[in-house]
């Protein structure tokens, strides 16, 4: 039975176990960044490399990922999550958002020179850096994102200011 809040990590563990190539977006990557914001949904930029597309598929049968939105159950398939677009997914764990591009149709290849590596209980985990994430923020016309934008940049000064202690 699913709870009413998502265990983000156990959806992270299922993508490491089945070695999905990815990079944590959007507000889960601003909380692991140490931003106090509260969000409800995991976002991900998949590599969308055929070996990958393979293996994300593998992990979303181990999810029972499905569509949100739709009155099917409509189950994600290799040729849906090689395109650019967003798959806004339902798992036994919670909301999980795979996003093939992101602003200014930026991809795997082209974000993970703007990632860091970071280890969250035993999994090695990509997010997306801070600056990369304000900069993109900066960029988007959606409201929510614009507001996000002064907590995210207040995060990164904060940090700046600690590194120099």
């Amino acid at each position: 039975m699913q709870e009413s809040v998502p265990q983000i990590i156990e959806i992270l563990r299922v993508l490491d176990d089945r070695q999905v190539k990815f990079i944590i977006v959007g507000g889960v990557c601003a909380v692991l960044h140490g931003a106090p914001i509260t969000t409800f949904d995991l976002d991900l930029v998949h590599s969308r490399a055929p070996d990958n597309l393979h293996c994300l598929v593998n992990a979303l049968i181990d999810l029972d990922a499905y569509y949100r939105g739709h009155l099917k159950r409509i189950k994600p398939d290799v040729e849906s999550l090689a395109s650019p677009g967003h798959h806004l997914l339902m798992t036994r764990f919670g909301p999980l958002d795979l996003l093939g591009t992101i602003e200014k149709n930026l991809g795997y290849a082209n974000l993970i020179g703007h990632s860091e590596e970071i280890q969250i209980e035993n999994l090695q985990l990509r997010i997306l850096s801070l600056e990369h994430l304000i900069e993109i923020k900066e960029q988007t016309f959606r409201e929510k994102d614009r507001l996000i934008l002064p907590v995210l940049k207040h995060t990164l000064q904060e940090r700046e200011k600690n590194k120099k202690k």
